[in-house]
């Protein structure tokens, strides 16, 4: 789904505008974005919960070259569904 079909769904779902809706959804992610550069988690009831992790730095390889390069540790965002989210999932499974 793309940002234009979420925007005009919900806007039918709330009976709101689609500036309203595309607003906050604005609004949302750039908390979600603030919270996690403070190194906070934000957990939505049901949904899941967005969080970061540090990712240790690694030896890689150029496939192209052969050359290893050493990649830097860096901070990156995780998520992990929630019980609702995970059990409607659960139950598409089990439907196919």
């Amino acid at each position: 789904m793309k940002n234009k079909e979420l925007v005009k769904e919900l806007s039918n779902r709330l009976k709101w505008t689609s500036t309203d809706v595309s607003d906050t959804i604005s609004s949302l992610g750039a908390f979600i974005s603030e919270r996690l550069g403070d190194d906070d988690i934000v957990y939505l009831e049901g949904f899941g919960q967005f969080e970061t992790r540090k990712k240790g730095e690694r030896i890689s390889v150029n496939p192209a070259n052969g050359k290893r390069y050493l990649v830097p540790p860096k901070l990156v965002p995780v998520f992990k569904p929630g019980v609702t989210v995970k059990a409607k999932l659960k139950e598409l499974g089990n439907n196919e």
